[in-house]
């Protein structure tokens, strides 16, 4: 007979992130624990969690995260179910509700296996991106630059591809809890390596392609929702970055002067609109409309190539000359704006689920994220062609 034990929950590993105050017997036999989200450190953010469970198979659990009032971006829990997975491969979603009086998120599951694993999205490790970067540079026409390093000295890694006049830059997770934005980096490099692949072959020989993974692997490592090792946003740092507090942005940046930039995608994911969207360069001081006509087309060709995409829904557009010009998005159009006509946007990404096109057992997922990365490639290879 298998002895019964004790529940445990932990999450000292790669993006952990959960506090546990309680855990004990429910009335109805199953087990209850009382969590809390850690803030990034030296900041107020909070959000991203990522925890194990580990229980008898068949028992019912329920977790209470608490505290959420003061989370990040309180309006992302109505409507939200959290991710779980018990062979951290597939992920798919629990049973969720969210209390907004108490601020509290309810997560119940019934354990099948021994252990499960749950998060605010499908977490993408620091393993799997050193995985991913050492598959891909082995490739055939693909180079490796390290760019800088972080804080905690890990490494800003930079793969490219092609050798046309055209520059393209690829980057994500300036927000490292935005994990779906790698899983969007690894379909475009599938995608982008792939021998075989029209768009791709077009993009190599028209183009060269910079792509960074992660922007932010201290934030990534340390289980934060939006800052790196210093408490510091690096989506606020673009206008003037510093080694002290994002070296991370400087490295990337000083990297882009030396090649220049024509179009430039930054991969995030957003916490309370159920939608795909794009959010671009209005109001900076050198808008073009030559510039917005491309942008517009983008956006237009993405919408007809896929049903995970609409323009209806996003962020309000800043009005004329009054760009936020620490963001990287109107930064690079800004800077290279007058020299490479250079098209700039931020890609948004649901932790929720793509409302128009609902999907009940996995919501937004890592494997649409790469999909639709294939598709925002292929966008790109008929604008260059165009």
């Amino acid at each position: 007979m298998t002895q019964a034990y004790t529940p445990s929950i932990t999450a000292a590993f790669d993006s952990g992130n959960i506090v546990t105050h309680h855990m004990g017997p429910s009335p109805d036999g199953g087990w209850r624990a009382e969590l809390s989200i850690r803030k990034d450190k030296d900041s107020d953010f909070f959000q991203w969690f990522h925890f194990r469970v580990a229980a008898q198979p068949g028992t019912d659990l329920e977790l209470v995260i608490t505290g959420l009032r003061d989370s990040a971006y309180p309006e992302g829990w109505p409507g939200y179910r959290a991710c779980v997975s018990e062979d951290r491969d597939f992920w798919g979603r629990a049973d969720t509700s969210y209390d907004a009086a108490a601020g509290a998120l309810t997560i119940r599951h019934q354990m099948g296996a021994g252990v499960a694993w749950f998060a605010y999205f499908a977490p993408y490790s620091m393993e799997r991106h050193h995985d991913l970067v050492a598959e891909m540079a082995s490739r055939p026409g693909v180079r490796h630059q390290e760019l800088g390093l972080s804080l905690d000295g890990q490494p800003i890694d930079c793969l490219t591809m092609g050798e046309g006049p055209v520059q393209v830059w690829f980057y994500a997770r300036q927000h490292p809890g935005e994990s779906m934005a790698e899983w969007w980096m690894e379909g475009a490099l599938e995608k982008l390596t792939d021998p075989a692949d029209p768009h791709a072959r077009l993009l190599r020989s028209k183009c060269t392609l910079h792509i960074v993974p992660n922007m932010n692997p201290d934030g990534s490592l340390r289980g934060h929702l939006r800052t790196n090792a210093a408490g510091v946003n690096l989506n606020r740092e673009w206008h003037d970055p510093t080694p002290e507090r994002s070296p991370e942005v400087l490295c990337v940046r000083n990297a882009m002067d030396a090649t220049g930039v024509h179009w430039a995608m930054d991969v995030h994911g957003d916490e309370a609109i159920p939608h795909v969207f794009i959010a671009g360069f209005e109001g900076i001081p050198s808008w073009s409309d030559e510039q917005g006509v491309r942008y517009n087309r983008y956006r237009d060709l993405l919408a007809a190539r896929t049903p995970d995409f609409q323009t209806a829904k996003g962020y309000p557009k800043a009005a004329a000359g009054r760009a936020n010009l620490s963001m990287s998005t109107n930064q690079l159009a800004e800077r290279f704006g007058p020299s490479h006509g250079c098209v700039s946007m931020t890609l948004e990404m649901p932790f929720k689920d793509n409302d128009d096109l609902p999907c009940p057992d996995q919501a937004w997922s890592p494997e649409r994220s790469k999909l639709l990365a294939h598709d925002c490639v292929a966008v790109l290879a008929e604008m260059i062609a165009g």
